[in-house]
């Protein structure tokens, strides 16, 4: 996605026009996500190892050889990937989106509205649930795509729109849980109405929509999926962000127990699918500053939503994760506390995520991502 559509879509996000993102939120053009995707596309496991024995043989040093070895090891392990899924979670449901019903809550901008546009044009049917009306740019795709207003919080008005999903597209296969809201203050300054409107939103809603979407999809032959959108930040924390990060760190321990108990109930084909991004480039986080342009880059909506996308057609469980860093973090926790400590205080963590502003408001006086 260009520039221009990039300060489009948080104009759209905002409902402004005339608005920009800061110049601190578009990804860089160099960081070592690109170092790590031009290794791993260009340099197979082949010339790892055989530079590994070229190494051996002109007698290198040792840690030159165990470095290639575990380069060439770790490229070859990334292609055993299915197998591992398929070992893990079960054989892959078969995906035809003309046949799927998407329920995505909190579409009707960010990154849910890019997913939503994305399933569309794949040919499946979309049911956005947000309080905020769903604008769309001319034709968006074979796939209708309906809004009906929802306060996802509320688990009775979660149920009237799954009432209404069923008799106007259909039983709903793939569930996006994705409306999330920022509040952006201390601990100390947040009134307590706006902490458990931060869990409502955030982390209650998913257990709304997972009561009510899938029992039937666990009826449906083929299963279904169900989009868990937490955040890298809920392995981390940040400042102004408590209630924010602890309702992530929440739908991380949730997204594991759900994959547990439907194993348990013998509901393989369902699979579920846990979503962890860095900052994204979105108005939500418009004036933050990434720790580090270079090993923390914002990632960019539509490479997160093509990732999303990708995965629920592949019909398997598992991770999303961007950028780099993302998929490693959780590593992070094995770590003795005084030396993680030290990591955040390096990363800039705790200092470069408490001035959150230029949030979106949604009608309720909510923040949206």
């Amino acid at each position: 996605m260009v520039r221009s559509q990039m300060v489009l879509l948080a104009d759209k996000c905002c409902g402004r026009k005339g608005g920009k993102l800061s110049d601190t939120m578009y990804p860089p053009l160099f960081s070592i996500d690109f170092i790590y995707d031009a290794i791993l596309r260009t340099l197979k496991p082949p010339f790892w190892f055989a530079l590994a024995i070229g190494l051996w043989q002109q007698s290198a040093s040792p840690l030159l050889v165990y470095t290639s070895v575990a380069i060439a090891a770790l490229l070859a392990l990334s292609y055993f990937g299915p197998l591992f899924d398929t070992i893990q979670y079960g054989r892959a449901r078969h995906v035809d989106f003309g046949d799927e019903v998407v329920v995505i809550t909190g579409g009707s901008q960010g990154l849910g509205k890019v997913m939503a546009e994305i399933f569309a044009v794949r040919g499946a049917s979309v049911a956005i649930l947000d309080v905020v009306p769903y604008k769309a740019e001319g034709d968006v795709g074979p796939g209708p795509v309906k809004w009906y207003r929802t306060d996802v919080g509320d688990e009775a008005a979660i149920l009237d729109a799954k009432r209404r999903i069923e008799e106007e597209l259909g039983t709903p296969t793939i569930l996006i849980n994705n409306a999330g809201i920022v509040n952006g203050k201390s601990m100390l300054d947040l009134p307590s109405e706006d902490v458990e409107r931060n869990f409502r939103v955030n982390l209650l809603s998913h257990f709304h929509t997972i009561r009510a979407f899938v029992p039937a999809m666990r009826s449906l032959p083929n299963g279904g999926t169900i989009v868990t959108i937490s955040s890298v930040l809920g392995h981390l924390g940040a400042a102004q962000l408590a209630d924010y990060t602890a309702a992530k760190a929440g739908l991380m321990a949730m997204h594991t127990s759900l994959r547990a108990e439907l194993d348990m109930s013998g509901s393989h084909a369902v699979k579920t699918v846990l979503v962890k991004p860095g900052q994204l480039a979105t108005a939500l986080f418009n004036g933050v500053t990434t720790p580090s342009s270079f090993f923390a880059p914002v990632v960019e909506v539509i490479e997160i939503a093509k990732d999303v996308v990708h995965k629920v057609a592949s019909g398997r469980s598992g991770v999303v994760a961007f950028p780099l860093y993302a998929r490693y973090v959780e590593w992070m926790s094995i770590l003795p506390y005084g030396l993680q400590n030290v990591l955040r205080k390096l990363s800039a963590v705790a200092l470069e995520i408490s001035p959150v502003q230029h949030r979106c408001a949604k009608p309720d006086g909510s923040n949206t991502s």
